[in-house]
């Protein structure tokens, strides 16, 4: 079926340069790019608003964020799964990597439970076209965890895993080398009580020396044997980052210091930080400033981590700080997240590319910021949004 389609009057934002002009899409690619007007009948008119490539988004904890909106409150997986895909939707997210954790010593928590039903629930919906945005899977796997290659059983050699990341929340190190930033995490969004927190902390170096090394090698091998995209998380030294390196990781997830960018950075890995980072000026974990990064070019990929709607706010957000240009920041969100996840095909305005395309307004704040507004969303030239 022709789903053709033609925009004029639009601020395209192109890999180098923004042009205002006209795009045609065609059986869901792009077919042409002109700058100027054009006489195309029943074209649709932007207005001069942002035409940019639909964000690509590689790590999001939003659907877990659905799943169990509370402490030990579990909702079904459907109306969860929906309400996550009408957000990353209405964010401009037209690729999701739904992150989802597998490995939790606390047998109350989401990541210590089965993903079964989540699989086939995201099954039917694809399916049935229920869904706006095309869901991928990024696995998590918690390494000092009993119970994590259990619970990585589902995901074996399913069709929409591409992504795997190795991590380690240990307190004292990597992203909890504040104790008491670990803390506050923990009875605040967990729900733990200072007590458990403190029986937990005391048991998390047993269970490290115990699991954390074999875990590895079983998920370092998987990616090799499978062709699945592997990520190291929350780097903290040089050693964590050349031993990612070594295992075949492609990108640093989170970095926690200048140092661990910086060699991720030597060594080829896609530096990747989290947009409310960006958004609120500093990690909550007490960690390097991702816009720090950014100005000493060490920023590859932005993902809304937790906030969907931060990853356009992050990127607009470097672009009124004059840290990076527009296309520079926007290709943060779009075509280099594609491209590390092996998704060649989308990303960017091009002739030939998906066309998944956002319609942007910017907004003028009374301070004089700007602020992205995300006006309508097409995927493969169908309007979802």
């Amino acid at each position: 079926m022709n789903t053709s389609i033609t925009f004029k009057n639009a601020r395209m934002v192109m890999p180098d340069e923004v042009v205002l002009g006209s795009l045609t899409s065609a059986d869901g690619r792009i077919a042409h790019i002109d700058s100027g007007n054009t006489s195309a009948m029943g074209a649709l008119d932007l207005e001069g608003d942002y035409l940019l490539p639909g964000l690509v988004e590689m790590h999001t904890d939003n659907l877990e964020r659905h799943l169990m909106p509370r402490p030990k409150v579990y909702w079904a997986e459907l109306p969860a799964l929906l309400a996550h895909d009408a957000e990353i939707a209405a964010a401009g997210i037209t690729t999701v990597f739904d992150a989802l954790g597998v490995g939790e010593a606390d047998v109350e928590s989401l990541r210590g439970s089965a993903w079964t039903g989540v699989l086939k629930t995201l099954d039917t919906c694809t399916k049935q076209g229920l869904l706006r945005a095309d869901h991928h899977l990024h696995v998590r796997c918690e390494l000092p965890a009993p119970n994590t290659i259990e619970l990585f059983a589902p995901f074996h050699e399913h069709p929409r895993l591409s992504l795997i990341s190795l991590m380690d929340h240990t307190p004292g190190q990597r992203q909890w080398e504040n104790i008491e930033h670990a803390r506050v995490y923990y009875t605040g969004k967990k729900g733990w009580s200072q007590e458990k927190f403190e029986r937990q902390v005391a048991h998390a170096h047993v269970l490290q020396a115990e699991y954390a090394h074999p875990h590895r090698h079983y998920f370092v091998d998987y990616c090799r044997t499978h062709g699945i995209a592997l990520a190291s998380h929350d780097d903290t030294t040089v050693a964590h980052v050349q031993q990612a390196h070594e295992e075949g990781a492609s990108m640093s997830e989170f970095p926690t210091t200048v140092a661990a960018a910086r060699e991720a950075h030597a060594r080829g890995l896609c530096t990747v930080m989290g947009g409310p980072n960006v958004v609120r000026g500093g990690s909550h974990s007490g960690n390097v400033a991702a816009q720090e990064l950014a100005r000493l070019g060490l920023l590859d990929i932005l993902s809304s981590d937790y906030v969907p709607g931060s990853m356009l706010s992050a990127a607009v957000r470097l672009v009124n700080d004059e840290v990076l240009t527009l296309p520079q920041a926007i290709a943060t969100v779009t075509r280099t997240p594609a491209l590390a996840t092996g998704l060649a095909d989308r990303g960017a305005l091009a002739v030939g590319l998906r066309a998944d395309l956002i319609q942007v307004r910017m907004a003028v704040l009374p301070d004089g910021a700007r602020h992205a507004v995300v006006r309508a969303v097409w995927r493969e030239g169908r309007r979802v949004l």
